[in-house]
């Protein structure tokens, strides 16, 4: 070591020191990032100067059209008269367009080809003689038919000049309530008097909502209230009369189900050993059957023919015609002897008249009652007919004692269901059935160490 520090260098720069060692060049590229940081000395500092005052001087010649220092002074300053308009902004220079813009626009410079179809109106050599032919005619005074409706209804009063409605806004306090499809209704009040045939050219005058639309499928109301018998706190006839309707129900249930039951049951008796043997042998006896079939034709007397009735006497004839005749004879006499007693019978007919028209009005208030009955009913709307979930009761022994103990009776998103099929609004629907579509395969598995030899 001592050996190395004794060692005399060729130039003073290379001698070992602490300034030798500051001035020592850094070794590595210096066209990198990484290089910059140790190109630092004299020379770097000389560097950036030099790069500096260039970059100096480049702006002064885009800027200024060379050095500022050999500028003359009328090239740099001016002499401000007030001649010029004061306050005007400077006009910004255009915007370039965008790079996306750019690359979306075609390279190529030759144009497109031009489409003649584009540019051609169907029928137009025959559109263009029309309208030379219409114009030799104007120079006449004929015009065709909707010019002429036009001149008409323009010398009639002329076209309404359109009015604007009156501001009905929401925030307006005085604006009231009314129906927009109604008779009066205030919108509809700057076209009264106005040209029907104009507004209905102009799409003006509102459209007349159907009378179909306004019809209600059903008169229901959405909501119907329960009874007094089903509050909190019932009176007890009212409770009794809940519990007699839902009883009625349950018991008409009891009866459809005790229907389908007795009609599934099996009552006829078992078949006999001979009905079975019978049955058997049926189709083995069809020859013997057959021959004592033709001996029983065989023993039959053959038909008699009938008698045909000979040819009328004179006689026989004209006593048939004297009894015709006292016949119609008796039954004038009868109609005449009725009409004379029909004078003594006017208390009896006017009784069987009020009668027949007591039970007309009677007809026809039960015909008008089940025309109010089948209104309300449900419709039939799909494949399932409407079913009543019948009236939610609680027994005497499940009403509450208190307010705070009570408990709600049914489902109120069952209810609102039942009520739009019940007003006709959607179709009774039942929930869905699942259905397997493969049949549930059941493996045995059994692992290795449950085998025992």
């Amino acid at each position: 070591m001592a050996a190395a520090e004794s060692f005399l260098a060729f130039n003073p720069a290379a001698r070992p020191g602490p300034a030798a060692a500051s001035r020592r060049r850094a070794r590595g590229p210096r066209n990198r990032k990484k290089g910059w940081k140790r190109w630092s000395g004299p020379e770097a500092q000389l560097g950036r100067e030099i790069g500096d005052f260039l970059e100096d001087v480049g702006l002064q010649e885009r800027a200024a059209g060379g050095l500022i220092s050999e500028q003359p002074d009328e090239g740099l300053f001016f002499l401000d008269t007030g001649n010029a308009p004061k306050g005007q902004r400077l006009k910004k220079p255009p915007e370039k367009p965008l790079h996306v813009d750019l690359v979306l626009q075609p390279l190529s410079k030759v144009p497109p080809p031009k489409n003649i179809c584009a540019h051609q109106t169907p029928n137009g050599r025959k559109e263009k003689r029309r309208q030379e032919f219409w114009e030799k005619k104007a120079e006449k005074g004929i015009f065709p038919r909707g010019e002429r409706r036009l001149r008409a209804r323009l010398s009639r009063g002329g076209a309404p000049t359109p009015q604007k409605p009156p501001e009905l806004g929401r925030s307006d306090p005085q604006r009231s309530f009314y129906d927009i499809w109604g008779e009066h209704n205030p919108l509809d009040a700057p076209l009264a008097g106005q040209d029907p045939w104009y507004l209905q050219q102009t799409k003006k005058m509102r459209v007349q909502r159907p009378a179909r639309l306004q019809a209600k499928p059903s008169p229901l109301p959405p909501v119907e209230v329960i009874g007094q018998g089903g509050s909190y706190n019932p009176p007890f006839q009212e409770h009794q009369d809940l519990l007699l309707r839902a009883l009625e129900v349950e018991t008409r249930r009891t009866r459809e189900e005790e229907k389908v039951e007795r009609r599934l049951k099996v009552t006829e008796e078992p078949p006999s050993e001979e009905a079975v043997l019978r049955e058997q042998l049926q189709g083995l006896l069809e020859e013997e059957e057959e021959e004592e079939e033709e001996e029983q034709e065989e023993n039959r007397d053959p038909p008699r023919k009938r008698e045909q009735p000979g040819r009328k006497t004179e006689k026989q004839r004209r006593k048939e015609k004297e009894q015709r005749e006292k016949a119609a004879g008796r039954a004038r006499s009868r109609l005449a002897s009725q009409r004379l007693q029909g004078l003594f019978r006017l208390r009896s007919l006017r009784r069987a008249l009020l009668q027949r028209d007591s039970e007309l009005r009677r007809r026809r208030l039960l015909r008008e009652r089940r025309r109010l009955q089948r209104e309300t009913a449900p419709r039939r709307l799909g494949r399932l007919r409407y079913e009543d979930p019948g009236p939610e009761v609680q027994l005497s022994e499940e009403l509450p004692e208190s307010l705070r103990s009570l408990r709600p009776e049914g489902n109120v998103l069952r209810d609102r269901f039942k009520s739009l099929q019940r007003r006709n609004m959607i179709e009774p629907r039942e929930r869905a059935k699942f259905k397997r579509r493969y049949r549930v395969k059941y493996v045995e598995k059994r692992a290795f160490r449950e085998v025992t030899v």
